[in-house]
């Protein structure tokens, strides 16, 4: 059973949805965000990133952070920047990144099933992450950030969603990136029954991206709810923000890593402990990402290699223990260039595909690391498997494209 609620969306003038509409928060630092937003007075990262708005150097975790951001969005709202609609609404979303096309249900997802595990996550999360966007919400009394949200594909929904595109949409334009955004309103009664009736009848619902917000959105309900003597379950603190896709419109990229140092070892030594657990092949500057599961590229001292990981060097069983990000930590990040916790450790840092394999190579040959490792993506089936095993994966196993974009639609809390 999988509970989704309408609820009335704050969302952008339709002549101002293309200037409002921004990247996420966690996909920009301020630097770029501020660079992003100079000109456009619009640009919902005024509300996302308030932090641009504030002299530079500032903590982005004080709370006068989280002041500004509620003041810009009480500014949007009374220059009617952003308006509420006057009716419970879901929303269709659809994305279209050059050959790939994926179509989502804005909706309110339920805290209470995310609490009791049939909202399924597959990563831990981060305290200081957690409590960031803890803070963002309580002080903003709005869900400004989606989570993306993901299920096993249903004819059913995919015709539903497919009748309701038909409509002229709300919104359509294409960003600076080349991705374009369409956005639906679906306010009739019996199609928002129909949606419902759908998505009761669903297991589970995913975690695909946004695992901070959603825990996120669990610790403000409990807040609220324990400050609220008339609590009832129907209030909008119950529910947060999604996005939800048919998990056979998800595209998943690889998410590679780069590690500053090879831990003491020379060049020779670091590929004779490298070959103990994967077959090394010099493969010239080629930028050709891998073909397979298993199969990685690395790029050290200007020579570009392919790894194959050896047979029985792994638990294939596993659903954990199988995926590649699992068998890079395990066989060669750990033992050979020494990384701890990688939440943690400043030696290595992770690289979405949406760059390429050439900002792996540009940041060795920078000299600012020693080596980089490119990865077959992660699928979303072994994403659900390890979910619904209860298990987490590793962090920095999975990069969604195209990201979602913050500002078409926002949750107000009351």
């Amino acid at each position: 059973m999988s509970v989704i609620k309408p609820f009335k969306g704050l969302r952008p003038k339709k002549e101002l949805a293309e200037k409002v509409a921004s990247p996420p928060y966690d996909v920009l630092n301020s630097t770029e965000a501020r660079i992003m937003a100079k000109d456009n007075p619009y640009s919902f990262l005024h509300i996302n990133k308030p932090e641009i708005d504030l002299p530079e150097g500032i903590d982005l975790y004080s709370e006068e952070v989280y002041l500004k951001g509620a003041e810009n969005l009480k500014k949007f709202i009374r220059e009617e920047i952003l308006v509420q609609d006057k009716t419970d609404n879901f929303y269709i979303y659809r994305q279209i990144m050059g050959e790939h096309s994926q179509v989502g249900l804005v909706a309110g997802a339920s805290v209470e099933e995310y609490q009791q595990g049939l909202i399924k996550k597959h990563e831990l999360t981060r305290a200081d992450k957690e409590q960031d966007r803890v803070n963002h919400v309580h002080h903003l009394n709005a869900q400004t950030g989606p989570v993306f949200l993901t299920y096993k594909a249903v004819p059913a929904i995919d015709a539903l969603v497919a009748k309701i595109m038909n409509r002229p949409a709300e919104n359509d334009f294409t960003a600076e990136d080349g991705i374009r955004h369409t956005l639906w309103v679906v306010n009739q009664p019996d199609e928002i029954q129909a949606l419902r009736e759908e998505f009761k009848a669903l297991d589970a619902l995913y975690v695909a991206d946004g695992h901070h917000r959603s825990a996120a959105a669990t610790r403000v309900k409990e807040m609220r709810q324990a400050q609220n003597p008339h609590h009832s379950g129907d209030e909008e603190y119950n529910y947060f923000l999604s996005v939800i896709f048919p998990h056979n419109q998800m595209y998943i990229m690889d998410y590679n890593r780069v590690v500053a140092d090879l831990n003491g070892l020379s060049k020779e030594a670091f590929l004779k402990e490298t070959g103990r657990k994967f077959s090394v092949t010099p493969v010239g500057r080629a930028l050709d990402k891998p073909k397979q599961k298993h199969h990685f590229v690395m790029y050290l001292d200007g020579q570009w290699y392919q790894l194959i990981a050896r047979e029985g060097t792994f638990h294939a069983q596993d659903p954990v223990e199988n995926l590649d990000v699992s068998i890079l930590m395990q066989n060669l990040l750990v033992p050979v260039l020494g990384i701890g916790d990688p939440r943690k450790d400043k030696r290595i840092d992770f690289v979405g595909g949406i760059r390429g394999l050439q900002e792996l190579q540009r940041r060795v040959d920078s000299g600012e690391m020693a080596v980089a490792f490119g990865l077959f993506p992660t699928s979303i089936e072994d994403l659900m498997a390890i979910a619904d095993a209860g298990k987490t994966m590793p962090p920095k196993s999975t990069w969604f494209e195209p990201k979602l974009r913050s500002g078409l639609v926002t949750h107000l809390l009351d």
